[in-house]
């Protein structure tokens, strides 16, 4: 099926003839644009543009197929203007991604507050940057820096990845093996415990180990659950061990239905970063985003006592 903003790109990319100003007019980033392009080119099964050193020459195929849309493109934004007249409450909408976990801890309290519309999405790191450089999204909430250069990165908060357990575990062997610092009987004493993970993200548990011994983890979770919030539901006045982002688990610790089991030698560490485009739309609205996130982020966890 044809995206009809494939023909709103090539319609600017005819008249200002170059990707970089089509990309500033149209608020999304260059390679959006190549890709806007080439996926009308790959319908299409023609090439529409010849590309020079200095400006995109339209082929005989691309100025024909500019004249049969330009009426139509120009009945389309014209709409688009009187709609928008008329529109008495019209909100810009602003689209964003993070981890569920941060959503629901942070925003989604706050959002039927919101001046704008929102849309929100959930995925991995690489996808969000992706989505974030080709135009479809606003703003995301990323621990990974990409290689693009019209993306614009502002460190937000440090999260550390705990050894958490709940506080049915019988940890004294661990204690003690701790105190000592006995990596390898550490190592497999905890590689015969009960296990917690996520479905959809092992990188925080693959990421302590290493840290801690210099390995991945060669057991198999027993427990495999949709969310870190699930896992402390679960844990829970309960047992067993999981690793997990030290700003989701304050509240458990400070109830003491888990325990924090260990911090971690060497501690492992993530930046969070606000990543946007440098040409953003919605500097206010993103601003505003911003704002509520520090604003309403947990407190930072108080120090505990490792388990006895």
């Amino acid at each position: 099926m044809i995206n009809l903003e494939w023909f709103r790109t090539f319609k600017v990319i005819y008249e200002v003839g170059t990707l970089s100003a089509a990309a500033k007019d149209l608020f999304i980033s260059q390679p959006g644009v190549s890709l806007h392009l080439s996926s009308l080119e790959s319908f299409a099964g023609h090439r529409l543009f010849d590309r020079d050193t200095r400006k995109m020459v339209a082929t005989e195929r691309g100025t024909m197929l500019y004249n049969f849309i330009i009426d139509h493109m120009n009945k389309l934004e014209e709409a688009e203007h009187i709609f928008r007249r008329k529109s008495k409450a019209e909100k810009p909408t602003v689209s964003v991604a993070m981890s569920m976990e941060i959503f629901q801890h942070v925003l989604e309290s706050n959002i039927t507050d919101l001046p704008f519309n929102l849309v929100t999405r959930f995925g991995d790191c690489p996808q969000m940057l992706q989505d974030l450089n080709n135009g479809t999204l606003d703003l995301i909430l990323t621990t990974l820096k990409g290689t693009q250069h019209n993306l614009d990165y502002k460190p937000f908060k440090t999260e550390r990845i705990i050894l958490i357990c709940g506080n049915q575990t019988d940890t004294s062997e661990f204690a003690e093996l701790l105190s000592q610092d006995n990596r390898p009987a550490l190592r497999d004493w905890l590689n015969d415990q009960i296990w917690y993970t996520t479905a959809y993200d092992m990188e925080y548990l693959k990421n302590f180990w290493s840290a801690s011994f210099g390995a991945l983890p060669s057991f198999r979770p027993k427990y495999v659950v949709p969310s870190f919030a699930s896992i402390l539901r679960c844990m829970s006045n309960n047992k067993g061990f999981a690793v997990v982002p030290d700003f989701l688990c304050g509240k458990e610790l400070a109830e003491k239905g888990i325990k924090l089991a260990w911090e971690g030698s060497p501690p492992v560490e993530n930046t969070l970063y606000f990543a946007k485009r440098k040409n953003t739309a919605y500097p206010d609205e993103i601003k505003y985003l911003e704002d509520i996130l520090n604003k309403n982020w947990p407190v930072g966890m108080e120090k505990l006592s490792l388990v006895d």
